[in-house]
């Protein structure tokens, strides 16, 4: 899982990168976004051509481990509908998601605003934090899919959620532009291991029965956190200035950190019930 997502990062690295080059040559930005437009109808273009490929694959799939699980999934009630109430517990993860997220596209979409703004960063330069930023989660994703085979999922969400704070501390104290660019790479490594790992500890947190109908719910918050959480820290900046983008990032990692947290208190509680060993 945390390779699968670390090939995530080596796009996400290469926005910013492609950006930066254009603007280092007194270029438009408007050609930056051409150039990545180019690539996405390109990825468009193979994605097209392979549907035959999905096709095939799809009419090769047996039903024996979807009648599997739906002998095994627990009857919910008013009628068969399904909602996150149902598995205690999950409305802690659904927020830890929606604060991981709004995080991670917070500091991408605005950390270069507010490095040119009030640290007095070129464009291109900034841009270039960016994608070491970005770097910064994949190289940690890398990392982590070697970790895990040592450390367990709960240890490497706790360790990142840690290492996510100091990075936004950094960047929220009145010290030199180093130190807030240091900031910006612990945050990305602090990111690396968290989303990943909170995917991948779904079954065990909620049940095999439950898990791919809580993982589309987690998807969906997930998504709202990076849809909402950047215009919001916009919108607060209209009032202010851009120089609350540190303290945003705090208030916000400290509180995914809170929900997880919450959430481990809970699911010790109850393996302590259930005589369970697995401990958070």
């Amino acid at each position: 899982m945390s390779w699968l997502h670390c090939f995530w990062g080596l796009g996400a690295t290469a926005g910013p990168m492609i950006m930066a080059a254009f603007l280092s040559g007194n270029a438009s930005w408007r050609d930056g976004y051409l150039a990545v437009a180019g690539i996405q109808f390109a990825l468009v273009t193979l994605l097209v051509v392979s549907l035959p490929l999905w096709r095939r694959r799809v009419g090769n799939q047996g039903t024996g481990l979807d009648a599997e699980q739906s002998e095994a999934e627990p009857s919910l009630g008013n009628g068969g509908t399904y909602k996150p109430q149902h598995v205690k517990g999950v409305k802690y993860a659904l927020a830890s998601f929606l604060f991981y997220c709004g995080v991670e596209m917070t500091v991408g979409l605005w950390g270069s605003s507010y490095l040119v703004k009030e640290r007095g960063l070129p464009a291109y330069e900034a841009s270039q934090w960016v994608s070491i930023y970005f770097a910064g989660i994949t190289i940690g994703r890398l990392i982590t899919g070697f970790v895990t085979f040592k450390l367990s999922n709960p240890l490497l969400i706790r360790g990142g959620q840690i290492t996510v704070l100091a990075g936004a501390l950094l960047l929220l104290m009145p010290l030199p532009t180093g130190f807030a660019l240091s900031g910006l790479l612990i945050t990305g490594l602090g990111l690396a291991p968290i989303y990943p790992c909170m995917l991948h500890e779904t079954p065990i947190r909620f049940g095999k029965a439950q898990a791919q109908r809580i993982m589309g719910y987690q998807m969906a918050v997930a998504y709202t956190g990076s849809t909402l959480m950047p215009p919001l820290l916009g919108m607060l900046a209209g009032f202010s200035t851009i120089g609350i983008f540190p303290l945003y990032i705090v208030v916000s990692a400290a509180a995914m950190l809170l929900f997880s947290e919450r959430l481990n208190v809970f699911l010790n509680r109850r393996n302590e019930r259930n005589g369970a060993i697995h401990q958070y």
